[in-house]
């Protein structure tokens, strides 16, 4: 019982004296790329949201079905592709893919066939 409290007792010590110097980071090596991409089991009006929100906000011409990207069975790629978007054109900061707990950061490639996804390094 006395190493639990002093355990406890260090950590809150730790905390006390380190408040203020944490700082969150990019976890993120020089170079390496990362996307923006719809969460999996998104609701679709949530995609809907997400994409007027992107397409208000920046030019969303790769969505036309004129584009290499655009499917309109699949409305998740969509959203992808436009949530991505709008992440790399905020530079890549971490709070732009969150679209209310829609998006998730890949540092894997979406990108398929012809639907090329935009990266800015």
């Amino acid at each position: 019982m006395a190493k639990g409290q002093i355990c406890f007792s260090f950590i809150i010590l730790l905390y006390i004296s380190s408040e203020g110097s944490f700082m969150r980071v990019n976890a993120q090596a020089p170079g390496q790329g990362s996307w923006c991409v719809v969460k999996p089991g998104t609701p679709i009006q949530q995609l809907l949201k997400n994409i007027n929100y992107v397409c208000s906000k920046i030019n969303c011409d790769i969505l036309s079905n004129r584009s290499s990207c655009y499917s309109s069975l699949n409305l998740y790629n969509l959203a992808s592709v436009s949530m991505n978007l709008y992440y790399q054109s905020q530079e890549r900061q971490f709070s732009t893919c969150d679209f209310g707990g829609s998006g998730l950061i890949s540092v894997t490639d979406p990108s398929c066939g012809c639907c090329i996804y935009e990266f800015h390094k």
